[in-house]
C-alpha cells in the first residue's frame, strides 16, 4: 500500500513515513506560502541501505552538479549518502540542498540530483515495504539489474517488491539532542518569525517540531532553523521545539519562549452594558440570563458576580448567555449581575443586579461546594485513606501531603526520590493505594525520572513516608515536556492500570512494544499479567495524552485523552484496542486513512479543546464527572449501557481550570483546581483550592 502525501507532520510507525496534516486552532498549514527563513548548516538525514546489497543509496562521485546520478556504494556516512524526506514529501542529500528527481519520464530514467523547486516531479515517500516511491508516477527507486557492486547506478522501475527496491534505515534508538537558542523576531499581532540553533544526531536530524503549550503547530525540515508562525493577538502562549530524526526519535523539548502578540487594532471603547438580566432557581441551582451585548470590535466576554464578587466566565466566539450556579445554600437570596468585556479587556460598567431565591432542598445532581483547602502548588493524584483523610501529591514541590478534611490541616509526609520536572507538565503525577492497603501499606506514584517516566510503590506507615522501602515496578515510559500521561487507578480485577502520554512522538502510540502513548496493566507487584494481549504491559494503544481512568459498576474502563488542537476524547478502553492517535484525534482524520482505518475504536463523546482539554475523571453511581481545564468546567455525564448521555456542565468559570477530581468515600466528590504555573514545572508558585462536592439524589 502505498502513502498518499498530506503536508505537515511527518510520522513513522515502523518502517512507514506517514504525512499527516494537523492544522492548529488559528494555524495556517505548512504548505501555505509561508517563507522558510534561514538554512541550518548541519548534518542533515540518514542513510538508506539497499537491502540485497547491503549498499548505501550513494550520488555517484560525491558531486553535487546538477544531474548527478544516484547509484550505491559502500556506506561511508558522508553527505553524498545522507537522504531526508521533508514534511513537503521532497527527498534531499547534502544537508538538505538538493532534491533527488527522475532524469527523464518512465521507467529505467535515472535517478539524479536537481535544484529543488517545489514541483511534484521532486515528490517521494517510503512505505511500508521499504520502498521508495517517486509520487508523480509511482514508480519505484531501483538498483538497476539488481547489480549488488559499487557503483551500480540507481533508477526508476516499476514497483515490484523485490529486494533491489528495498531500502532499510540504519539501526538508530538516539534521540537528537535537545534544541537550544530560540529567539523571537517579526512579531506582529498575528504572527511571528521564531529561530533557534540546530541540533545534532547520531545519523542526522531530520525534521523539527514546533508545539505552543503542548499543542503541535507545525513540523518544518532540519534544514530549516527559523519559521514564520501564525499567532492570536493577546494569547500569551509557550513556545518551544523538538527536534526529530528520520528513525522517529524525539527529543526533549527546548527551553520553552513565551510570546504575547500585541494587538491588531487599538481599542478603548468598551462593550454596552448586559441588559435583560435574570435569574431562576431550580432547588440549590441558579440560572442567570441576559441579553447579549455590542462593541465595536466584537465582545469576547462575560463575567458574572454573586452579590459582588466575580464568580464565573462565559467565554468564546461569540460568548454564550447564559451561566449556571451550583451547590447554592437552600433558601437563600442572592443577587447576580454580569458584565462585557471586549478582547483587550475593556470592560462594561455591571447590569443592575436582581435577586433570586433558592429553593428548600436540594434537588438538583450537584447541592453544595467546600472549600476544604488550599495550596501553593498543583494537586495532582488524590487518594482516600481509610481514616477519612487523603494524601494528594503536589506536582511540582514533589512531596506528599495529608490533608484532614474535617479540619483542613495539612502535613507534608515525604518527598518522592527521584522526582524531575520537565518545564512543562511532567514531575509527581498519579497516584493510587493498594486493594490490600490496610495490611500492606503500599501507595503507588508515578512520576517522571530525569530520564523516564516510572510507575514506584513504597510504604506510607505512621503518618509517613518510608523512602527506604521504595520499589521501582516499571520504568522506560517515555517522557517529555509535555504528554506524560500520569494517571494511576486499580480495577476491580486487582490490576494497577495507568495512562501514559505519547511523550510528543506519535509513532509510540501506534507501536504494541512501545509504553508512551498507551493504557498499562500491571500486576500489584509490578509483574505482567498472564493474560494482557501482547504479551507485555500494554492494554490499549493509539492514545495522545490519557489522564483520566476510572471504572464503572459493570468493571468497564473509561478513559479521558487530551487531543492536541481540534477535540479531545471519553473513551470505553476495550483490551488491545486501538484508539487510532496520531491518524485520527476524537472523530477527525489527521493522516493515512484516518479514522476511517480498520481496527481503529470510537470514541464514546468528543469535546471541542475550548470547551474540554479535559484531565481526571471520577464515577459515581454510575455517573461519569470530567474535571476540565482549558474548558474550566465539571461534566456531569449519565453511564447509560455504553453511552454517555443527559450531559450537564458545572462551575462554568466559576473556579477556573479544573485537574483532578475523585470520589469520596461516601458518594460525593474531590475537586481540585490548576489555575497558575500548571505548564512551567515552578514549585510554589500557585494558588490552587481543594474542594468537597456534595452531590444530589
Amino acid at each position: 500500500m502505498y502513502l498518499r502525501h498530506l503536508p505537515l507532520v511527518v510520522r513513522r510507525t515502523g518502517l512507514t513515513f506517514v504525512f499527516a496534516s494537523v492544522v492548529a486552532c488559528g494555524v495556517k498549514p505548512e504548505n501555505d506560502p509561508e517563507p522558510q527563513m534561514q538554512t541550518a548548516a548541519l548534518v542533515a538525514g540518514t542513510r538508506l541501505i539497499g537491502v540485497q546489497s547491503g549498499r548505501c543509496l550513494d550520488v555517484a562521485q560525491n558531486s553535487q552538479t546538477p544531474g548527478q546520478g544516484l547509484n550505491i556504494y559502500d556506506c561511508h556516512g558522508e553527505a553524498n549518502q545522507r537522504f531526508l524526506f521533508t514534511p513537503e514529501g521532497e527527498l534531499r542529500v547534502f544537508d538538505g540542498a538538493w532534491c533527488v528527481q527522475p532524469a527523464t519520464a518512465g521507467a529505467g530514467a535515472r535517478a539524479v540530483i536537481g535544484a529543488c523547486t517545489g514541483a511534484a516531479n521532486q515528490r517521494w515517500v517510503r512505505n511500508a515495504n521499504g520502498a521508495v516511491i517517486h509520487t508523480p508516477s509511482s514508480l519505484c527507486l531501483d538498483v538497476s539489474d539488481q547489480a549488488t557492486t559499487n557503483s551500480s547506478p540507481v533508477v526508476l522501475w516499476t514497483c515490484n517488491a523485490q529486494t533491489n527496491q528495498q531500502w532499510s534505515l540504519p539501526p538508530d534508538a538516539q534521540p537528537p539532542t535537545v534544541p537550544t537558542g530560540l529567539t523571537l523576531s517579526n512579531v506582529t499581532c498575528n504572527s511571528a518569525t521564531l529561530s533557534w540553533s540546530p541540533s545534532t544526531d547520531n545519523e542526522g536530524v531530520a525534521f523539527y517540531d514546533v508545539y505552543h503549550d503542548g499543542q503541535l503547530m507545525k513540523s518544518v525540515s532540519a534544514a530549516t532553523v527559523s519559521t514564520v508562525l501564525t499567532v492570536v493577538p493577546g494569547a500569551t502562549w509557550g513556545l518551544y521545539v523538538n527536534a526529530r530524526d528520520a528513525a522517529g526519535n524525539v527529543s526533549q523539548g527546548s527551553a520553552t519562549l513565551s510570546i504575547t502578540p500585541p494587538p491588531c487594532q487599538v481599542d478603548t471603547q468598551p462593550p454596552s452594558i448586559p441588559t435583560g438580566v435574570t435569574a431562576t432557581a431550580l432547588g440549590t441551582s441558579v440560572t442567570v440570563s441576559w441579553s447579549a451585548s455590542t462593541d465595536n470590535l466584537g465582545v469576547s466576554a462575560y463575567d458574572v458576580f454573586r452579590g459582588g464578587v466575580k464568580i464565573g466566565t462565559v467565554s468564546g466566539s461569540p460568548p454564550g448567555t447564559s451561566f449556571v450556579d451550583s451547590g447554592l445554600s437552600p433558601n437563600t437570596a442572592y443577587a447576580y449581575a454580569v458584565l462585557a468585556r471586549d478582547a483587550q479587556d475593556n470592560a462594561s460598567a455591571q447590569s443592575p443586579a436582581v435577586t433570586v431565591t433558592t429553593g428548600q432542598a436540594c434537588t438538583n445532581p450537584v447541592c453544595s461546594v467546600i472549600q476544604v483547602a488550599t495550596d501553593t502548588d498543583i494537586p495532582w493524584g488524590l487518594v482516600n485513606l481509610p481514616d477519612g483523610s487523603v494524601l494528594y501529591g503536589r506536582r511540582d514541590a514533589q512531596n506528599i501531603v495529608r490533608l484532614d478534611p474535617a479540619t483542613g490541616q495539612k502535613t507534608s509526609v515525604g518527598t518522592i526520590p527521584n522526582v524531575q520536572s520537565t518545564d512543562g507538565e511532567g514531575g509527581l503525577m498519579g497516584l493510587a493505594l493498594s486493594p490490600t492497603f490496610a495490611s500492606d501499606r503500599w501507595l503507588y506514584v508515578m512520576h517522571t525520572s530525569p530520564t523516564d517516566n516510572r510507575i514506584v510503590r513504597l510504604r506510607y506507615e505512621n503518618g509517613a513516608l518510608d523512602t527506604s522501602s521504595l520499589q521501582v515496578l516499571l520504568q522506560g515510559i517515555g517522557r517529555n515536556k509535555f504528554h506524560n500521561g500520569g494517571r494511576l487507578r486499580f480495577g476491580p480485577d486487582g490490576k494497577l492500570y495507568a495512562a501514559t502520554g505519547d511523550a510528543q512522538n506519535g509513532a509510540y502510540a501506534q507501536d504494541t512494544n512501545n509504553l508512551a502513548g498507551k493504557v498499562l496493566r500491571l500486576n500489584a507487584d509490578g509483574s505482567v499479567p498472564s493474560d494482557n494481549p501482547f504479551g507485555n504491559y500494554v492494554w490499549s494503544y493509539g492514545h495522545r495524552n490519557p489522564q483520566g481512568l476510572a471504572f464503572d459498576s459493570q468493571g468497564r474502563l473509561w478513559e479521558q485523552e487530551f487531543g492536541n488542537s481540534v477535540m479531545d476524547e471519553t473513551n470505553l478502553i476495550q483490551k488491545g484496542g486501538n484508539y487510532g492517535w496520531p491518524n485520527c484525534e476524537g472523530t477527525v482524520s489527521q493522516g493515512g486513512s484516518g479514522c476511517a482505518t480498520a481496527g481503529y475504536i470510537a470514541p464514546k463523546r468528543t469535546y471541542s479543546t475550548a470547551e474540554g482539554s479535559c484531565s481526571g475523571i471520577a464515577v459515581v453511581r454510575d455517573v461519569l464527572y470530567v474535571a476540565c481545564a482549558r474548558g474550566s468546567r465539571l461534566y456531569r455525564e449519565v453511564i447509560s449501557g455504553s453511552s454517555l448521555t443527559n450531559v450537564q456542565q458545572f462551575f462554568v468559570g466559576t473556579y477556573g481550570r479544573l485537574r483532578t477530581v475523585e470520589p469520596t468515600p461516601d458518594g460525593n466528590l474531590w475537586l481540585t483546581t490548576t489555575n497558575q504555573g500548571d505548564k512551567d514545572s515552578i514549585p510554589d508558585n500557585s494558588n490552587e483550592k481543594i474542594f468537597r462536592v456534595l452531590l444530589g439524589p
